[in-house]
């Protein structure tokens, strides 16, 4: 396998590197493409990535993301994102027994469009922002959900009862889960915002917007403990770039204290979509071992430093 690898800025320098040892022990004999892309770039050469690196990163299979600072105007991931047609965000959130709420619960997010298609027009005195669903994309959503494992169901969650661009969202979404005869209901987001506190629970998969899943991705991330535990998937029709959800983190970056584990788990993700199912299941247990022995970075509570939680998982292993 041929793996486009960006450790990005801040802390994503930190936790890809162990990625790539774990790849190294689960992988026979794994291709990396290393790229030097983010806000770093950007302030050496005026841009985060050029068109040289999208055409290497077109010669992987996959790619493996850092976190990387946005630099003024010009966002890598949003750029990837469309440049790959990457249309599915899949970010699955598991507690660990970590906090009071028990949540188990995976977000599929529209990648591409909503109020972050890009449409906006800014005077000194307003600002309009487009809100953009398209059949298409929202079809395709369904469709990608109704195809992954475990699904036991799918909750929409929308606000059609205000937006008549979330009806056609809703409408689409129904018609393909109902035709791939999924189990679903449907939720208003400032309900399912407020359930996923209180009756987190009743949630199974979570089908949503764009600017809607990244708000609930924020919200599970508190519930669990972390962003740092969160990993997530990029998903397109023939590639997908794998990421934790946190950022670049300048603050706590070169202290050696970031949490690796939402790195790590975009690697499970990373051996889910390539078919090794079975090195998958190893590197979750590796992982839930190292959590359940307490050894775990500051923003869990713990003592322990990148390398050593890192470490510990790959001793597991």
């Amino acid at each position: 396998m041929k793996i486009a690898v960006a450790q990005g800025d801040g802390v994503g320098k930190e936790v890809i590197p162990p990625c790539i040892e774990i790849l190294n022990l689960l992988l026979k004999a794994p291709k990396f493409i290393n790229l030097d892309i983010g806000y770093s770039k950007w302030a050496r050469e005026g841009t985060p990535i050029t068109d040289s690196d999208v055409d290497l990163i077109k010669q992987a299979d996959c790619m493996l993301l850092g976190a990387v600072t946005t630099a003024p105007g010009s966002s890598v991931v949003v750029l990837l994102r469309r440049r790959f047609d990457l249309f599915a965000n899949l970010r699955p959130f598991r507690s660990y027994d970590l906090t009071p709420h028990k949540l188990n619960v995976t977000i599929i997010r529209e990648n591409l469009e909503g109020l972050y298609a890009g449409i906006e027009e800014v005077s000194a005195d307003v600002a309009y922002t487009k809100r953009v669903i398209t059949r298409y994309n929202t079809e395709r959503l369904a469709s990608f959900a109704s195809k992954l494992q475990d699904v036991k169901k799918i909750t929409i969650v929308h606000k059609a009862n205000v937006l008549k661009s979330d009806t056609l969202f809703r409408d689409a979404c129904v018609r393909v889960l109902e035709e791939n005869h999924i189990f679903y209901d449907e939720m208003y987001i400032d309900a399912a915002a407020y359930n996923l506190v209180k009756n987190p629970e009743v949630f199974d998969h979570i089908l949503t917007s764009n600017l809607f899943g990244d708000i609930l991705s924020d919200e599970a991330a508190g519930l669990i403990g972390s962003l740092g535990l969160c990993p997530s998937a990029n998903i397109g029709p023939s590639f997908a770039i794998f990421e934790p959800i946190h950022g670049s983190a300048p603050n706590i970056a070169g202290r050696g204290i970031a949490n690796p584990i939402g790195a790590i788990l975009s690697v499970k993700m990373l051996l889910e979509w390539a078919g090794e199912n079975s090195k998958a299941i190893l590197l979750d247990d590796a992982v839930k071992k190292t959590v359940e022995n307490g050894v775990t970075t500051p923003d869990l509570g713990g003592t322990n430093s990148t390398k050593e939680v890192a470490r510990s998982i790959i001793s597991s292993l």
